[in-house]
């Protein structure tokens, strides 16, 4: 029970801290009212929820590793900057990943009312 504390403490301290955590967890949020709202079959649910879980994840990885450098390096380095862009990029990898995902599971739904 300890560890499950421990880790929402860390979510909460995300949400908290990073605005680009807000971000994805309101972009979460609007994804599961389209699913919601356009009757998604549970193989899309399954994988919207697996695309909402690897950006949050992402990101929080993110999140701990810019907070490690921010320790570990007060004053800018070549490597912790290489450090942090990459972590970035992960989250943007994974992020327009589920984008295109979303579109794919969404689009012809929304075509399909207009």
């Amino acid at each position: 029970m300890k560890n499950i504390h421990y880790a929402l403490q860390g979510l909460l301290a995300a949400l908290r801290s990073e605005k680009n955590m807000r971000f994805h967890v309101v972009a979460a949020i609007l994804v599961i009212a389209a699913g919601i709202w356009l009757h998604i079959s549970t193989v899309e649910w399954l994988v919207i929820i697996l695309c909402i879980a690897l950006v949050i994840s992402f990101e929080l990885i993110n999140t701990a590793i810019e907070q490690l450098c921010n320790i570990v390096m007060i004053q800018k380095h070549p490597v912790i900057k290489n450090v942090k862009d990459i972590a970035a990029a992960a989250v943007l990898m994974v992020s327009i990943s589920s984008a295109l995902v979303g579109g794919v599971i969404f689009l012809p739904k929304l075509l399909l009312l207009f």
